[in-house]
């Protein structure tokens, strides 16, 4: 990724440059705000890192950095005193305390890059999957997307994506063919459909893949809790499989907007050894 650095404290940039540089990431550094946003106007960054000093609030210079991008670029405010809450109202997509730890640059450069490559996954028109009972294409899923990044940006408002898909739908394909494949795919994704709340949008974003945006949550766990409920029932799907040689794993991945995290994970596999999933 090319990863724009402001700050005034050359040490933090340092740090920042040595660790960053070592994961084969650009690191482009600016010590002034002003010059940091004509800088972003002229080239597209695809994640932006600053200390708001010696500003009290960090929400103009946010509001700035997404007026000047003519992309998407995962922001992220050093500070030595705002927590997650205050970042999000902000505007930001995450923050990391100084003096700044290596762990938790790393984890924070991992999310931007999950978020990064999710945008240009949902938004790519090349490939398009219609709606099909009470599935929504992806173009129209890309359209609450989008607005889910959004609503972060404007309201300080999370979103939940609960990503289900077959994690080796192309080793099905070579293995077993096309039709196993897409006889593994309409199982599950009339299985979602009956398992789904009426609330739940779903939309399939890929092949073999699947998608529920769990919006504005009434309590904190409530996400995962619905993570670990799909794939808890999942485990009880039957007749995935189009034949006996066929063995289908079954990824659960629940994704927060707009951190770009990974809050929990399942892998539920079916095979001619068991009539229903397992993990």
């Amino acid at each position: 990724m090319k990863i724009l650095v402001i700050d005034r404290d050359s040490l933090t940039t340092q740090l920042v440059r040595s660790k960053l540089e070592s994961r084969g990431h650009t690191v482009v550094e600016e010590a002034v705000k002003n010059n940091a946003l004509e800088r972003i106007e002229r080239e597209e960054f695809d994640a932006v890192l600053f200390d708001p000093a010696p500003l009290n609030n960090a929400r103009p210079v946010v509001l700035g950095i997404r007026r000047a991008a003519k992309n998407y670029p995962y922001v992220v405010i050093m500070s030595h005193e705002m927590d997650d809450t205050e970042a999000l109202k902000a505007g930001a997509n995450d923050v990391m305390g100084k003096p700044l730890d290596a762990g938790h640059l790393e984890k924070i450069m991992e999310n931007a890059a999950r978020l990064t490559r999710l945008i240009a996954r949902i938004g790519d028109e090349t490939e398009d999957f219609p709606s099909a009972g009470g599935v929504i294409a992806k173009s129209a899923f890309n359209q609450l997307f989008l607005s889910a990044i959004d609503r972060a940006d404007r309201y300080a408002e999370r979103s939940f994506m609960v990503f289900i898909g077959i994690k080796n739908y192309a080793d099905i394909i070579a293995t077993d063919g096309a039709y196993a494949a897409e006889y593994a795919t309409a199982k599950l994704s009339q299985y979602l459909v009956r398992l789904r709340r009426q609330s739940d949008i779903i939309a399939q974003t890929g092949r073999g893949e699947y998608c529920l945006m769990l919006q504005r949550p009434i309590y904190e766990d409530e996400p995962k809790e619905a993570a670990n409920r799909f794939a808890e029932a999942l485990n009880r799907l039957q007749d995935m499989c189009a034949n006996d040689s066929v063995r289908v794993e079954v990824t659960v991945r629940l994704l927060d907007v707009p951190v770009g995290c990974v809050h929990a994970e399942h892998v539920v596999i079916y095979d001619k050894m068991t009539a229903m999933g397992r993990n």
